[in-house]
């Protein structure tokens, strides 16, 4: 017997098939987007050190006004931000003064009138905050309570007493200045006179009557060195003093210079408690805010 095959259909649908065209092979997958690893915590809270600390040590830094030797301009409770970059850069424009530059850096030199932070000698760990009267090869002497500048005196005009409610921050400093305003709140008034420099520039000072400090020996200033004194004349321990550490300053050298005053971000009476925040707004002398220099 011999086995027989069927024939297969002809134009069956398995034979008319035809095979895939290469040429319009669907595109490859997009590659694969890579994901964003995000920073921990810490590392974070790294960058945000470093970020303030390049700031903070570079651009602007804050500062507080503790005393009231710079008054009129400045008053005890004052928060104002510095400029780094006018007189260069050294280890005290750094965080705690690292010692990390060996000496000054893009140094700039200071106006007669700027009012400058400064580290004073000899501790140099304490900011200080004056104005800036005599420059190298200056001669500065106080005759009567007259500055006078390269023997010739500084132009010192009467204006109205200078008038500071009393706060937490400010008492008179002698009986003598007490006074009550209308409102029957005590404040201090005291005695306010405008100086010129021969550049022109102008500011107020307090004088609160005869001190010693008032006639000093003609001192010149040596290279590399500023003379600062306080806008608060009969009440700052400023270049007319000997450097001693809690007292004087003496001739300032220009590498302890931190920065220069630029404006007054904040000021308070001292009066907030920071259990009360309703004293916190209280305490505000918005006023102040914004005040250049």
């Amino acid at each position: 017997m011999t086995a027989t095959m069927t024939d297969m259909p002809e134009n069956t649908p398995e034979s008319t098939a035809t095979a895939p065209d290469t040429a319009q092979a669907a595109p490859p997958a997009p590659a694969k987007k890579k994901e964003r690893k995000e920073d921990s915590f810490p590392v974070f809270v790294i960058k945000l050190v470093l970020i303030v600390a390049f700031f903070r040590s570079f651009v602007f830094s804050p500062f507080n006004i503790p005393s009231e030797s710079m008054l009129p301009r400045l008053e005890n409770g004052d928060y104002l931000l510095a400029a780094k970059w006018p007189f260069g850069y050294s280890s005290y424009s750094l965080p705690f003064s690292l010692p990390l530059l060996p000496k000054r850096i893009l140094a700039g030199q200071p106006a007669r009138g700027d009012v400058v932070i400064f580290k004073a000698p000899p501790g140099n760990d304490v900011d200080y905050i004056k104005r800036v009267i005599g420059l190298p090869g200056d001669t500065v002497q106080m005759i009567g309570g007259q500055l006078h500048l390269n023997g010739v005196a500084v132009p010192k005009a009467k204006v109205p007493d200078f008038v500071i409610p009393v706060s937490a921050n400010t008492s008179c400093i002698a009986p003598e200045f007490e006074a009550v305003e209308k409102d029957g709140s005590p404040s201090c008034h005291y005695p306010q006179f405008r100086e010129t420099l021969p550049e022109g520039k102008q500011y107020n000072v307090l004088d609160l009557g005869y001190r010693p400090q008032d006639d000093t020996p003609p001192v010149v200033v040596p290279a590399g060195h500023v003379f600062l004194m306080g806008d608060n004349r009969d009440n700052s321990m400023d270049s007319r003093f000997p450097a001693v550490e809690g007292g004087g300053i003496g001739l300032v050298p220009q590498d302890n210079l931190v920065g220069r005053a630029t404006i007054v971000m904040w000021s308070t009476d001292g009066s907030a408690n920071w259990f009360l925040p309703w004293t916190w707004f209280t305490a505000l002398r918005a006023d102040r805010i914004g005040g250049t220099f």
